[in-house]
């Protein structure tokens, strides 16, 4: 008897965790759905196919549009291609140099360096964007005397980088340690094991660290505004002031005739950085280890 109310009361508790639980999530996840929402009620007018083939209006071009009952005419082209360019180059500076460190704090989790190494990509995870800007701005803009979509792309990639470490370390971490002695033991010498072994084991981690980490620094505006400045027109020259779409809507978001544009490029920006998180997940449950 006593069994079966002990069995009994095991199963209500269960249930009751187990709907506190989703509860929570759902109240966790409510704050998203309503930015959706808003989003989408007050950005689905502007969301049109000019919206990816023209650049940003002119303040004049918008105050004619809203004064005669248009839509404002133009897009965010520059910003998108400005976004595009710097991701691109932050990606090839920090993706390469993080799996290296990574590679090497898993291979030598006990030795100084090593934790040095591991203490400073936590320091750096913690430091604020603009700090990464202006410190950017010292090293790159100064020095080339103009800001430029390649002194964005740096301070990008300073934010990218300990992302990129934790996620080659963890993901090489996982692997088993017979995977490393079996490639040993047939002759391979070391860089080939880890090159040709252990890597393309761990890609499924390797490959969503680094999209989560560029879905991490896409929507960053305050280190661009100090490095990349911004761009009225289409730029791919890495040597140039260059636009993004955080960029844009901080721009829109100070001008009240192109305020209406500040919903339809965040709904743009955070469709894009949804998507990123999602083909992230799916390629993590392909790639399991």
């Amino acid at each position: 008897m006593f069994k079966i109310q002990s069995n009994k009361f095991r199963k209500i508790k269960d249930r009751g965790i187990f709907y506190l639980v989703c509860g929570l999530s759902g109240l966790a996840m409510f704050p998203l759905f309503i930015i959706i929402f808003e989003l989408l009620k007050k950005g689905y007018k502007q969301f049109n196919i000019s919206l990816f083939t023209d650049i940003a209006p002119t303040s004049m071009e918008a105050m004619l549009a809203r004064s005669g009952g248009d839509s404002i005419p133009g897009g965010i082209l520059n910003g998108i291609t400005g976004t595009l360019l710097m991701l691109f180059l932050a990606s090839a500076l920090a993706i390469p140099v993080g799996i290296l460190t990574g590679i090497y704090l898993s291979e030598n989790p006990k030795k100084r360096f090593a934790v040095f190494i591991s203490t400073l990509a936590d320091l750096l995870q913690g430091v604020p964007s603009i700090v990464v800007g202006i410190i950017v701005y010292v090293w790159v803009v100064k020095p080339m005397h103009t800001y430029s979509a390649l002194a964005g792309s740096v301070a990008l990639a300073v934010m990218m980088m300990p992302m990129v470490i934790r996620s080659t370390e963890e993901s090489l971490k996982l692997l088993p340690l017979s995977l490393k002695e079996a490639g040993l033991s047939l002759g391979g010498s070391y860089a080939a094991v880890i090159l040709r072994v252990l890597l393309p084991s761990a890609f499924g981690g390797l490959f969503t660290g680094s999209l989560l980490a560029m879905s991490r620094v896409m929507g960053e505006t305050a280190p661009l505004l100090v490095t990349a400045l911004g761009a009225a027109a289409v730029n791919w020259n890495a040597t140039r002031p260059t636009s993004a779409v955080s960029l844009l809507i901080w721009e829109f978001y100070n001008d009240p005739n192109l305020a209406p544009l500040v919903w339809s490029s965040s709904l743009l920006l955070l469709f894009l950085v949804l998507s990123i998180n999602l083909f992230a997940k799916s390629v993590a449950r392909k790639w399991k280890i």
